[in-house]
Parts: C-alpha cells; structure tokens; sequence
C-alpha cells in the first residue's frame, strides 16, 4: 500500500513543477529503509543519486551534525575555523591515490564548495585559468573535451555542453568552449584536442546515462592522451566516488590518476550538500584571492560532516561491502537477462543500470510497480532504470529488493 497523499509538485502547489515524482511522501528514514506519512515502509535502492551511499540517518554523521549545531555553523571563508584545515588534510589524503603526482610525494590540494555542480564550474574555471596563466593559451580561446551523454550539473554553463534535450533546450544561449565527443572512444578525444584544449572533463562511469561503464582500456587510453597533449584530465566522481564501485573512487578500477576530481554527493553524508575539488596543487593554485570563493563552502558544519565521511570510508569497509553485495546483486540481475525480463545489465559494485524492453513497460511503469510492492527505484531514460542503494543495505534485504524486482517485471 502506498501513500495517498499527492505530489506536492501537482497543479496547485506553490511549489515549482521541475521534478515528477514517485506518488509517496517520505517522513522518515533509517539506512536503507524509508517510512511515508502513512506508516508504509520502503526499501530505498535510489539512496539520494548516491548522495546517501552511508544510508539514512548514519549514526555517526548525525552525530558529527549534532556536535557541531552547538559550536559553530558557518564562519565564511572570511575567517578560518577549526575544522577547515583538518578536513582539508584528511580529503587530500583519501582521494591521493587518484591525483596525479601525489605518487611522487605532493599532497592534493583541496577547494571546499558547496553542491555538485559547483564543484564542476569550479574545476572549468580552474583549467581555464590554468590554461591561460599556464599553456598560454589565446584569452578566450580554451576548449573543454567533454563526452556525450554527460550528466555534471544543470547550470547553464554545463547544460551548453550536454547532450540530453531535457536538460539543454530552451536555456540558449549556450556557453562556447566545449567540443563533445562519444563517450568510450579514445580516438575520437584524441582527435579533439588541439592547442586550444585545456582540458577534458568525463564521467568515469555514466550514471545518469544508465551506469554506463566504458570499455577496459578507455582509461588508460584517456590519462595517455592527455600527458601527451599536456591537458588536464579532470574526472567527476560525484556520483560514482566514496565507495560506490567497490573501491573509494572509480578511477581505482583502472589504475588512473586525474589532474583535478569533482567531488560531491556522498560528501555530505545525506546530511548536507558538500562538495570539492582535489587536484595537483600547482594546477589549484592558479586561484588566488578574489578569483573565486563561495560564502559556504568549507563552513565548520560541512567539515565536521564530511570529517565524518572521511573517516567512514579510511577502514574499507564501505567499499568491500560494494564489492562483494555488488557481486551477488550483478549474478542476479544476469540471471534476469537469461530468462527475458531484462534486456541487459550494466554496472560495478552497488551500481547498476537495467533495460527493459520497451514494448514490455517504460522506466517510468516499473518504479511505479516497485513502488507498490514497497521498493523505490528511479528511471532515468525510456525504459532504464537504475539501481544504487546505500551501502549499507543487507545482503537479505538486497536479495528482497531483486526478488520484488523479479515480481515487477513478471
């Protein structure tokens, strides 16, 4: 039984119709369970687009949230407090694995925002920047490599350079100074790239696009080209980083290592939004005071979260969790394709993408499905929907989310 109270977005409300969502009305939550006015209880397997990769209500980022209310909230980047500089320290030492020359010792810099998006609009100024102060390329004149199919944000200067219509249309006019190429095709990057490129800005995997993994040696193709064009290579892991794919980052499961990397999401705990950019300090530093700023970003309530984050994701515990429950939910959803329901799978780690035959139901129909037998997914285009529940759902409850996905479909 599902909520009877309608979407607040409906004709009538005051509040703007930018979103269409799953008729329920959630109150309450606790790890990978939700509870709606109603009483009625649901396996979440959206978790916040990954935002809520530690579950609903964590123990211990609530209790960091708490902590902090009573001390101090925000302080403005006009002054320091306590935390800035530790969270700081603890973010360059997680993501150092995936920063290029932090092998040979230099410690990433860190740049604390606010949301997702800001974080990408930050890493485009920064390489444009770069590029100018740096390459010396023309004023005016940098080029972003971007891929199809992206998914970084909705602020008008990423919209100009995605490719989905929605998302796009009847924001123009568009920002210049991105070239899009097909996503998974090292060739065609490397034929995009000129002395105009500052550059290339991709999704590790697609999430947005279905959970869309490229092939094996993309990769390590993309990071080559990219030495050799003296580009930078900034990867966002704002849905896809913190565990998601079994290890801390998804670029860890190729081995590759990026000048800049979006953070996001899951940063903030589902607690509040946090992001960042963590990169090669001699690339970060061409941002100087006056050159870019933000009035919450890194204040002593995020720190104090994403601290909290940090120290959930140190022991590996997260990520081996992903690892081995993304194994199990992948065999299964396998078995779906064996036997027709699905057309095909994609993903790694607690993350995956399933089409259906469209002449079988839309996305759309199948959450609605699921959401009467007490499971919320989300569709994303036509008939794909994908999967991404917290990372601390039970291996039990993982099995009763494919077990009713199963029921949906038949």
């Amino acid at each position: 039984m599902t909520s009877t109270i309608p979407a607040r977005s409906e004709a009538g409300s005051p509040l703007a119709h930018n979103y269409h969502p799953l008729p329920v009305t959630l109150t309450s939550g606790e790890g990978a369970w939700v509870r709606d006015v109603d009483g009625n209880t649901y396996l979440d397997l959206l978790a916040g687009y990954s935002a809520l990769n530690f579950g609903h209500r964590h123990p211990a980022l609530t209790a960091a949230a708490h902590a902090q209310l009573d001390r101090l909230t925000l302080s403005s980047r006009a002054f320091d407090h306590d935390l800035l500089h530790p969270f700081a320290t603890a973010l360059s030492d997680l993501v150092r694995p995936v920063v290029a020359g932090a092998e040979a010792g230099t410690a990433p810099m860190v740049l604390p925002m606010n949301t997702g998006a800001e974080a990408v609009e930050t890493a485009i100024k920064t390489a444009r920047k770069w590029g100018y102060d740096v390459r010396g390329v023309a004023p005016e004149h940098a080029t972003i490599v971007v891929a199809a199919n992206n998914f970084h944000g909705r602020t008008t200067t990423i919209v100009s350079f995605s490719t989905d219509p929605d998302a796009r249309d009847g924001f123009a006019p568009h920002t210049p100074g991105f070239r899009i190429v097909p996503f998974g095709d090292a060739d065609a990057l490397r034929a995009a790239i000129d002395d105009t490129t500052v550059a290339v800005l991709l999704e590790p995997i697609q999430g947005e696009q279905g959970v869309v993994v490229p092939p094996e040696t993309y990769w390590p193709a993309v990071r080559d080209i990219c030495t050799a064009a003296d580009v930078l290579l900034i990867a966002d892991e704002i849905q896809s980083g913190l565990g998601r794919t079994g290890t801390t980052f998804a670029l860890e499961l190729w081995g590759v290592r990026a000048d800049l990397v979006t953070l996001g999401k899951a940063l903030g705990g589902g607690v509040l939004p946090v992001s960042a950019v963590v990169g090669r300090p001699d690339v970060l530093e061409v941002l100087t005071p006056g050159t870019h700023g933000s009035t919450f970003g890194g204040n002593p309530l995020a720190c104090a979260v994403g601290l909290a984050v940090v120290d959930e994701l140190r022991p590996g515990t997260h990520q081996e969790r992903a690892r081995t429950l993304g194994a199990h939910l992948h065999q299964r959803l396998d078995t779906l394709v064996d036997t027709g329901l699905l057309e095909r799978t994609r993903g790694v780690g607690l993350w995956a993408g399933l089409d259906v035959d469209p002449a079988r139901m839309t996305g759309r129909e199948l959450c609605e499905r699921l959401l009467r037998l007490g499971v919320l997914a989300k569709d994303t285009h036509g008939s794909t929907i994908r999967l991404a529940p917290p990372l601390v759902i039970d291996a039990d409850d993982l099995d009763l989310a494919v077990d009713r996905l199963t029921q949906a479909l038949r």
